[in-house]
């Protein structure tokens, strides 16, 4: 298992592009089994999470075409639905959370599903009710395997309805849409995501010929067709990573321009961090971060403690509630940081605090970071990466610190982070990966 050395205290300079979504990848992917023809897709990032899932539509058939190294060609044209049997497709598929959204697509053309637990990080409770019910509404018939852990679901042919989420999922409100594009007659989904990938993959199934309305919104309206075409996409860049090369500037007093961030679709992101005191300027469509010796938690109007929490767009996303928090342990100012969605996600928060951090975990939900102001500098230490984005922000903190950090455990960072430490070490870090 490999793991990073890193030697921290190097401020970074210089330009850094964004790899394209992960999150909008997963789900882009899945939706090229809707057709038999060539659907082409741009910017996707050379990650593990999307590597795996590239790896699985090949082996069930897809005709997987590598045009350089973010683009890709697939032809969804002989499927081998009895490869969704086989042992290999369990161990793949239970290695990734997006491989669930598989599901709609292969009940919307084939007729039937199966699908084991899917695997992600351990973050506490990602229940799939929501996907399945969903299907369900749409008139699939479904069955779970609880001794093997086994999601099956059968249909001969979806019908269109109307439904009310009971939480707007992401991932659930994608596979009900995948679903309902191959649908006789309308489907309305009332409570529906809204994020840009979904955004995204509402607009490249429009591109194929499907007829979705209400894009942006929480309210989706989906008129079923007979088939989908082929298309060609590109990917947005990943919010998350944008978010994290802001907190790591703050944090190692860099300077740094993110290119080509597509701020519209940024939403709220800047602002978190502009709460924290960071400073930043939109430069066209990059951002620029100059380098800050110190940065000033704002408080609310009255004076109390400012709160940063996560919620359903255009709120802010929880994916980057890691990469905050430890950004706020080097402000001047407390914060309280509320997880609302995930009850382990902020377990790291003890490695922070061996490294000399000022936090007090109130609850699994939500801790209190005391920031201090850079008159106290986190310390290196070893540690291990639990998740995607904690082993960012572990990352963030390593680069900060004085002295050296070891890091195991970093096929969880390269899950979601297309080779950061080449690309931190060509701005001035001093990672080393030690296989």
């Amino acid at each position: 298992m490999s793991k990073f050395k890193i030697e921290g205290g190097y401020p970074l300079k210089g330009t850094i592009i964004p790899q394209g979504a992960k999150n909008e990848a997963l789900q882009i992917l899945c939706a090229v089994l809707l057709t038999p023809e060539d659907v082409i897709i741009r910017n996707i990032p050379d990650i593990k999470d999307v590597n795996t899932l590239i790896a699985i539509l090949g082996e069930m058939g897809v005709d997987v075409k590598r045009l350089n190294t973010h683009d890709y060609t697939f032809t969804s044209k002989n499927i081998h639905l009895e490869y969704l049997q086989t042992q290999e497709f369990v161990q793949k598929t239970a290695k990734i959370r997006g491989s669930v959204m598989l599901v709609g697509p292969l009940l919307a053309r084939f007729g039937k599903a199966y699908i084991p637990k899917p695997g992600g990080d351990k973050i506490g409770r990602r229940r799939l009710d929501t996907h399945f019910i969903g299907l369900q509404n749409l008139g699939a018939q479904f069955d779970y395997d609880a001794g093997g852990k086994f999601y099956r679901v059968e249909a001969t042919r979806l019908q269109g309805t109307y439904m009310l989420l009971d939480e707007a999922s992401v991932t659930g409100t994608a596979n009900i849409i995948l679903a309902a594009v191959l649908a006789k007659g309308t489907t309305t989904i009332y409570n529906a995501a809204c994020e840009p990938y979904i955004q995204q993959l509402c607009k490249m199934l429009n591109s194929m010929g499907a007829k979705i309305s209400g894009i942006a919104s929480n309210l989706l309206t989906i008129e079923g067709v007979g088939s989908l075409k082929g298309c060609e996409h590109t990917l947005l860049p990943d919010m998350i990573e944008i978010g994290s090369f802001i907190g790591l500037a703050a944090m190692t007093g860099s300077e740094l321009t993110i290119k080509n961030v597509s701020v519209p679709n940024l939403g709220i992101i800047p602002k978190a961090f502009q709460r924290l005191g960071i400073q930043m300027e939109v430069k066209e469509d990059d951002l620029y971060i100059p380098a800050q010796e110190h940065y000033q938690i704002d408080t609310f109007i009255d004076g109390s403690i400012m709160n940063i929490d996560d919620a359903p767009w255009p709120g802010l996303t929880p994916d980057l509630l890691s990469v905050i928090l430890v950004t706020a342990t080097q402000a001047n100012g407390s914060v309280l940081i509320h997880q609302k969605m995930f009850e382990s996600r902020l377990f790291f928060v003890d490695k922070l605090i061996d490294m000399g951090a000022q936090i007090i975990l109130c609850d699994p939900h939500r801790a209190t970071v005391i920031g201090l102001n850079k008159k106290q500098i986190l310390r290196g230490i070893n540690m291990t990466s639990p998740d995607i984005r904690a082993g960012m922000a572990l990352l963030i903190a390593a680069l900060s610190a004085k002295g050296t950090s070891i890091i195991e455990n970093i096929d969880q960072i390269d899950r979601g982070y297309e080779k950061i430490d080449e690309r931190l070490n060509a701005l001035g870090a001093k990672i080393s990966r030690i296989e």
